[in-house]
């Protein structure tokens, strides 16, 4: 179940972190205090540049700090995977965005997440718009595909512990975070997929999140031709003794990181 059209999709991971970041504030650990460049990690997020466009999915409190890494200067959608703050606190940042496109941000997200966002960032749907305000143009989605200038994304329902979350397919890739369960309805829908993104917060089992085995499991299910493991935790290790441990079809994300379907 996939868009028959090719698609060529460049997708750069903006953050590869989990709900803290890493390093991680007060903690000494071998990790957080590592000096290689790959075990800085933003929260997790990751931009889509298709057909000259630029797609983003999450917009936690690191997203200014990301765009600008990126010379990001132009954004045509905002995809939401749940309301968590560390997925949706950099919504206020998108007024750049406004000012120089002169449009409202188009921003995709179930019915939930929409009360969550207009619940936290309740001054832009305010009868009294104080000036320089975010402007939003929330899009409802539901379990089912739906296209944005002609490019067709895949929901993908997951579950964050009991939290009912999406991913999302777009051609042959599929970038998934935040989960530990994905039904077997859903599963269909990612095979076949060449690169897929998946979230491994640590090597322990997790409550809401897949760890390293559980990751493991899924990748081999689908058989992606390449895969990359997002959201890790400090918990997890260094980068390079994590790449180490893997399949070699398997890597490690992180920030930075640009890979294509081609």
């Amino acid at each position: 179940m996939h868009t028959e059209e090719k698609i060529q999709i460049v997708a750069t991971f903006l953050g590869t972190g989990t709900s803290q970041g890493v390093p991680v504030i007060a903690c000494d650990c071998d990790v957080c205090n590592s000096t290689d460049e790959k075990d800085k990690r933003l929260r997790s997020s990751l931009m889509l540049k298709i057909n000259g466009l630029n797609f983003v999915i999450d917009a936690g409190p690191d997203f200014r700090a990301q765009m600008l890494r990126e010379r990001a200067n132009s954004l045509r959608a905002i995809l939401l995977t749940h309301e968590h703050v560390d997925h949706i606190f950099g919504l206020d940042d998108i007024r750049s965005y406004n000012w120089v496109q002169k449009h409202p941000t188009d921003i995709y997200a179930e019915e939930r997440v929409q009360q969550a966002i207009k619940t936290i960032f309740h001054y832009v749907f305010a009868d009294f718009k104080y000036p320089g305000i975010p402007k939003m143009k929330l899009h409802k989605i539901e379990n089912s595909s739906f296209q944005i200038d002609g490019i067709e994304f895949i929901p993908i329902r997951c579950y964050h512990h009991k939290l009912p979350v999406y991913g999302f397919r777009v051609g042959d890739l599929t970038y998934i975070t935040d989960t530990n369960l994905i039904p077997y309805v859903e599963m269909e829908k990612v095979k076949g997929t060449k690169i897929l993104i998946i979230n491994a917060l640590r090597k322990e089992k997790h409550i809401s999140h897949f760890n390293l085995g559980e990751a493991l499991e899924v990748i081999q299910k689908i058989n992606p031709e390449m895969a990359y493991l997002t959201h890790l935790s400090h918990n997890f290790g260094k980068h390079e003794d994590i790449q180490k441990e893997l399949p070699v079809n398997v890597f490690v994300g992180y920030d930075g990181l640009k890979i294509s379907t081609d």
